[in-house]
């Protein structure tokens, strides 16, 4: 399926975070460890927000990230205090520009490791529950921007983890409609620039990898002799589909069924439900 990595904290190149780190996601994209494919080469997308725009900006493309020239002179000059990278490995829609992650709609900000199960099967159905007002904003053809825009259509805006709830059980249902047993499997983030929600489930309860970096302040008790811990706040933060490194203490796993929200102060560990969505 695909990797990502989410950051949230003290402003830093995204060559910090994207390249540097002994299993960083430019590594995964050809040796990942914990994914359904060892190979992410269908595609990657970075994403990041500044200081002079409330809406991210966005860099994809269909090849490879290892080998991008662009993203690694991108990696060399930007900075940012959010961003998210994405690596991508096609469950079956077309390698595509416009269905490579991240996506974007106004401020926000979503991207996925995961599937639909038999999306072709319900594609319809899932697509005619998207608000009219949002739907000619489609872009691609994958499952992933689906649920984004179906999280948009059940109140993202208002309550972020109740919209994804809401799109969870929307395709539950539907699947069950269609006889599809286990519909949903999905890690996913969203942010709307200042919080971060990132979300760990699965219809079958087996969902794929997902961690969480430890306190800065933990980190630095732990290992005093890496200077980048400490040029960064206790506010900074990583959530990534597979550890970035083997420094003991560091990660942390989400838990099956649960998503963490990163937010200035204490960070928070809830548990996820679908909504169950009502038969049409």
């Amino acid at each position: 399926m695909c990797r990502w990595l989410a950051y949230s904290g003290t402003p830093v190149l995204l060559d910090t975070i994207l390249y540097k780190p002994a299993h960083s996601l430019i590594d995964q994209s050809r040796n990942a460890k914990l994914g359904v494919e060892t190979t992410n080469g269908d595609g990657f997308g970075v994403g990041w927000y500044t200081d002079e725009s409330s809406t991210p900006a966005l860099l994809r493309d269909v090849g490879p990230a290892w080998n991008n020239r662009n993203l690694r002179e991108l990696a060399d000059h930007v900075r940012s205090p959010l961003f998210f990278a994405h690596i991508r490995a096609s469950t079956g829609s077309a390698v595509q520009q416009s269905n490579c992650h991240p996506f974007r709609h106004g401020r926000w900000m979503f991207m996925h490791n995961g599937a639909i199960a038999d999306f072709h099967l319900m594609r319809r159905d899932l697509a005619l529950l998207i608000d009219p007002a949002l739907f000619a904003d489609l872009e691609g053809t994958t499952d992933s921007e689906v649920m984004f825009y179906l999280a948009l259509t059940f109140g993202l805006d208002e309550d972020p983890p109740a919209a994804v709830a809401r799109m969870a059980g929307a395709v539950e249902r539907v699947g069950l409609d269609h006889g599809v047993e286990f519909p949903l499997q999905m890690t996913l983030a969203i942010t709307d620039g200042e919080r971060l929600w990132a979300f760990r489930y699965s219809s079958e309860r087996a969902s794929r990898s997902l961690f969480y970096s430890s306190r800065v302040d933990d980190l630095r008790k732990l290992h005093p002799d890496i200077s980048f811990l400490r040029d960064i706040s206790q506010e900074s933060r990583l959530i990534v589909s597979e550890p970035l490194d083997d420094l003991p203490g560091a990660w942390n796993e989400v838990p099956e069924s649960s998503y963490r929200v990163v937010q200035p102060g204490t960070d928070q560990l809830y548990p996820f439900a679908p909504t169950p969505a009502a038969a049409p």
